[in-house]
């Protein structure tokens, strides 16, 4: 049921708009993936030296033209949701907000001196492509397990941290006075990450017999720390696929516990049932 404080023409574009059940929802849906898809390669292409100076009116031209597309899309947002403040705070309302501001961030900043950091400002345009999520039904169940395991990762990035600090404490304790490069703890903490992550960029290495045994036990450690993570949000997606069809997912925040009968969600107020698919 659609909020009572919306206009049947409200109610009816944000079938279109918000869910993907009808004809129109989704030809809006496609035409607003190829726009998303198109502004990405746009951004990309631009950033390609001799094409942007080959091409740069045309840029500026095509960057206007889905700038004013996207702004509309998000105007029309917020007008058909009956609770528009929630909408503007969510993370779709926010990457859709710095999707467009960047074009309108560069019509205040003038002056030759500052333009390189309107172009920087105007990078942000690559946030389009997280808009993408909406439309992918596997990602809410990714997101919800990441939802559920959060305390988890949460702990054992706690313990890393302190492991990492512990190892690079003991290396240099073992290297300092032998290694110029591990001259510092935070020194051979940075060390202690990029080897237990197994990158191993090479600028940092041990050079006593001691350093390299406890660099040799790092590296083995790492490998199967590495596998924690994955173990945790795996286990949770295992059961994730398993939620029953009358506990149902938030689209909001991919929370799943919410009383029998609920309308809405109990932690961000996002509507649980509608006439359709919610997409954010």
């Amino acid at each position: 049921m659609m909020d009572e404080r919306t206009s049947p023409i409200q109610r009816k574009l944000r079938q279109i708009v918000c869910t993907s059940e009808t004809r129109a929802g989704r030809m809006f849906d496609l035409v607003l993936l190829g726009l998303i898809l198109f502004s990405v390669v746009i951004v990309m292409l631009e950033s390609v030296a001799s094409i942007r100076g080959d091409h740069s009116d045309a840029f500026l031209i095509v960057e206007w033209a889905l700038t004013i597309i996207f702004t509309l899309e998000y105007l029309l947002r917020l007008w058909v949701e009956p609770r528009r403040w929630r909408f503007a705070t969510s993370f779709f309302g926010v990457i859709d907000l710095l999707s467009i501001l960047p074009a309108y961030l560069s019509l205040f900043l003038p002056g030759s001196h500052i333009l390189l950091n309107i172009r920087i400002l105007r990078l942000i345009r690559i946030f389009r492509i997280l808009k993408l999520g909406r439309y992918i039904k596997e990602g809410r169940t990714l997101a919800m397990a990441l939802q559920r395991s959060r305390y988890k990762i949460t702990v054992f990035l706690v313990a890393i941290i302190v492991l990492v600090v512990l190892l690079g404490t003991l290396m240099y304790l073992v290297e300092g006075n032998a290694n110029e490069d591990l001259d510092s703890i935070p020194r051979a903490v940075y060390w202690a990450i990029i080897t237990m992550t197994t990158v191993g960029y090479g600028d940092i290495a041990p050079v006593t017999a001691l350093g390299q045994f406890l660099a040799s036990l790092v590296m083995i450690l790492g490998y199967s720390i590495l596998a924690v993570p994955t173990g945790i949000v795996t286990a949770e997606m295992t059961k994730t696929q398993g939620v029953a069809p009358d506990n149902p997912v938030c689209p909001g925040c991919a929370a799943t516990t919410h009383l029998p009968g609920a309308r809405f969600c109990h932690q961000c107020g996002s509507p649980l049932k509608d006439t359709g698919e919610e997409k954010g």
